[in-house]
């Protein structure tokens, strides 16, 4: 890869990774990690109201990490940015997944048994 091109897949790869570097905004993404949620369902599951959530989903349409479509009076989020999408795939294998929650009981299990 050339260094201009690497210099331009860096600040890319930066400014995505500083969007998901904010808590709500990764919590949401992990949620449309598992497909499109209504925002009402989205604020419900990470018990937030409506305007703190509408903040962070306007900084994620804004910068085309999702894209949202109104179905009657419900509006609709999914993750529209490629890149989004395996980082948010890999995050939530590694980390949120049932078998992610086994592993780590078992991690911690065996550190204790060591210690």
């Amino acid at each position: 890869m050339q260094l201009k091109a690497m210099e331009q897949t860096a600040t890319h790869v930066s400014a995505l990774l500083k969007l998901l570097s904010h808590r709500d905004r990764l919590m949401v993404l992990c949620h449309l990690a598992q497909g499109e949620m209504a925002a009402g369902d989205i604020a419900q599951a990470l018990n937030k109201k409506a305007p703190a959530m509408s903040q962070q989903l306007s900084v994620l349409k804004r910068e085309g990490i999702i894209e949202a479509r109104r179905e009657g009076q419900s509006i609709y989020y999914r993750i529209a940015d490629e890149d989004a999408v395996a980082i948010m795939g890999f995050l939530y294998d590694r980390f949120c997944g049932d078998e992610t929650e086994q592993s780590t009981e078992d991690n911690r299990a065996s550190k204790r048994e060591a210690a």
